[in-house]
């Protein structure tokens, strides 16, 4: 059926050659490029060229049908993983603020717990100063009865040694010694 056509076609574009009164004058180009177009459809058609243009083409069709659902698998694999690296962000972050949260309150405590130890500490060392100063005081205040006892002695010493006699000067050791043979015995 094919080379029929191709026989048809070429006589009946060939006929306006012939009606010219040329025939088949190869001096003609229009006839020749005619007779060269006719004759190499001819050779497409016999040699089943727009078949394999057409499974070509089908080929072709198919490889980009299954790209595009490569492509679309691709997709939603990607969507997929990026949902799953959107949660563990999420997660992450969450985390990080929990142990933000955790070294803040920490921090409230260590600040607490070294005020309480500094408040103790300054106590103790104000304590231990009004103990020192305490104990200054009693210092200072046996050094000077100390000193006023020495002093009212020598006084009394030079008192009694101007205005005792001899005399009375025995009698009050021997009435000291009584007193302190009784206070012993």
């Amino acid at each position: 059926m094919r080379a029929f056509t191709a026989v048809a076609l070429t006589l009946g574009s060939a006929a306006p050659a012939f009606a010219a009164g040329g025939g088949a004058n190869l001096g003609n180009t229009d006839f020749v490029v005619i007779l060269a177009f006719v004759l190499f459809i001819g050779i497409l058609l016999y040699a089943k060229v727009p078949g394999m243009i057409g499974k070509l083409l089908d080929d072709r069709a198919e490889t980009i049908k299954n790209e595009l659902e490569e492509a679309r698998a691709l997709r939603e694999e990607a969507q997929t993983v990026l949902a799953d690296y959107e949660r563990k962000q999420q997660e992450v972050k969450e985390q990080a603020e929990r142990i933000v949260a955790n070294a803040r309150e920490e921090a409230n405590a260590a600040a607490a717990q070294a005020k309480a130890d500094l408040e103790t500490s300054i106590a103790r060392r104000l304590a231990a100063a009004a103990d020192q100063i305490q104990a200054a005081e009693a210092s200072a205040v046996k050094e000077v009865r100390e000193s006023a006892i020495l002093i009212a002695v020598e006084v009394a010493d030079q008192v009694v040694s101007e205005q005792l006699t001899a005399t009375e000067a025995n009698k009050l050791i021997d009435a000291s010694i009584q007193d302190v043979d009784a206070k012993l015995h």
